[in-house]
């Protein structure tokens, strides 16, 4: 049975997040991960919004890790190589009757510690962001972007630099507490015992708790769906767009989001379901992101809307009572549970994650390895590359010179790449993800085809052997014809 010293369920933006802090310390610490790699889940599915900390309670673990997070967003992004862009927002109120909600948020705001917050009238609406409606709006200059599974990846990758073990496609079936060791067992039968686990497990963390005995609050799973629209639009939005929440949402409202890529988000809805499998999106529900998006940006056409997505948020707050209810951090004997990380938890990960080792540091003395470096170096996309560089790499490995993927402008060379850096099965998801290659407006209609090739003849996995997003799901499946035995 292998041992550790803390073993961290779940593989999304907050258990990697933990990782990462815990790497630089003499631990030996493990992720544990049911699906085929890290950012498998929420953390891939959501806006990539850096909250600056106006919309949560003051005194809450939401304001406190919403702000100290924020802080520490852009040194954390700059070390590890994540694009991030602090770019503002303005939550918009269209009426009268929505000013006292604006009057709230900044108030809010500013005892949470939120730096430069603003109300502006429509004329100075209109110098940040031409075009836009509403009669006035809180403007936030902290609030950023980032790519969330860029960061997530990026987290893991210098955790696993920095010696932390991940384990892919192990779901845990069993907690059992003994004395000064928790064993786990998996749904494979793998068995590992740790002095300290940490449940980051999203919208599973309520199972993993009952697991190990801990009555935990149940998680309701709340569906966001997203459009993304093309990036023609690119130079449209300027900054964050969001209408003034409604008293009992369960989101933040269908809002405008620019990504660190160039395109635009359009969304969430914000609906309760059963499933905490159901990723589907509903006709009903993207026709109201068009109509509510042409509403924030009137220069919307019909062909700009290139994919829709949904994403879920683990959810404390029944369907009856909506809203939000605040994160749930506690250390229950070793076993530390964080319940209801919903947004802002992307934002929160970094403070979350120092708590998380604040909380460790009773159990386990701490020592920092000698060797530890904050930074993860990567390469810049080969597109985004000064002419003369692009040149120099093509000279010196002729595959940069080959385009896979028409609309991102993705290489072979850094398709190799990403199928390199995946740590558990090769998937296309998994390679989608660290590249790019299929995001564009085809959707992989060009370059999966190609991808294909590329992984049966420079990296030896057949066709069979190739999955969308894991082993139970094959991105092939039959023949359209026989081989002949000449090809």
């Amino acid at each position: 049975m292998e041992q550790y010293d803390v073993l961290i369920i779940g593989a999304g933006v907050i258990g990697t997040s933990i990782a990462r802090e815990l790497s630089a310390y003499d631990l030996k610490t493990a992720v544990i991960e049911k699906e085929a790699d890290v950012c498998f889940g929420i953390s891939s599915r959501n806006s990539g919004v850096v909250h600056s900390g106006i919309h949560y309670a003051p005194g809450s673990l939401r304001a406190l890790h919403a702000v100290r997070g924020n802080e520490l967003f852009e040194e954390l992004c700059s070390q590890l190589t994540v694009p991030y862009e602090r770019i503002g927002k303005l939550t918009v109120a269209f009426e009268e009757s929505q000013f006292p909600t604006l009057e709230k948020l900044y108030t809010q705001g500013v005892e949470n510690g939120v730096p430069d917050l603003q109300i502006i009238d429509a004329k100075r609406m209109q110098e940040l962001q031409p075009g836009v409606g509403g009669a006035r709006a809180l403007y936030s200059p902290s609030t950023g972007i980032v790519g969330p599974y860029e960061l997530t990846i990026a987290l893991a990758e210098h955790a696993h630099a920095h010696g932390v073990d991940f384990i892919f496609t192990e779901e845990v079936v069993s907690i059992k507490n003994r004395s000064d060791l928790y064993e786990i067992q998996t749904k494979k039968g793998s068995q590992i015992s740790a002095k300290i686990i940490i449940d980051a497990a999203g919208l599973y963390s309520d199972s993993i708790a009952h697991l190990a005995g801990i009555d935990s609050p149940r998680i309701y799973p709340c569906r966001g769906e997203y459009y993304v629209l093309d990036k023609r639009l690119e130079d449209e939005l300027q900054l964050l767009i969001y209408p003034v929440p409604g008293n009992h949402s369960s989101g933040l409202g269908i809002h405008l989001t620019n990504t660190v890529e160039g395109n635009i988000l359009i969304g969430p809805s914000n609906d309760y379901i059963e499933n905490k499998e159901d990723l589907s999106t509903t006709v009903q529900i993207l026709a109201r992101l068009r109509e509510e998006g042409h509403e924030l940006l009137p220069s919307l056409t019909s062909s700009d809307f290139i994919r829709s997505f949904a994403g879920l948020r683990p959810k404390l707050t029944p369907p009856e009572v909506g809203g939000f209810g605040d994160f749930i951090i506690e250390d229950h004997d070793r076993f530390i549970l964080l319940i209801g990380i919903e947004s802002p938890g992307l934002t929160a990960s970094p403070s979350i994650a120092i708590s998380i080792r604040e909380m460790i540091a009773n159990h386990i003395p701490l020592a920092l390895k000698k060797d530890w470096d904050p930074s993860l170096t990567r390469e810049e996309r080969f597109l985004e590359l000064p002419e003369d560089r692009q040149e120099q790499l093509i000279a010196e490995d002729p595959d940069y010179g080959s385009v896979v993927c028409r609309c991102e402008g993705i290489t072979k060379a850094e398709v190799l790449q990403a199928v390199d850096r995946i740590m558990g099965p090769v998937t296309y998801i998994g390679i989608k993800l660290r590249c790019r290659a299929m995001m564009g407006r085809c959707q992989g209609g060009f370059c999966a085809p190609r991808i294909a090739e590329i992984l049966k003849t420079e990296r030896d996995i057949t066709i069979d052997e190739q999955f969308y997003k894991g082993i139970e799901s094959p991105m092939f499946e039959g023949l359209l014809r026989e081989e002949s035995p000449h090809e």
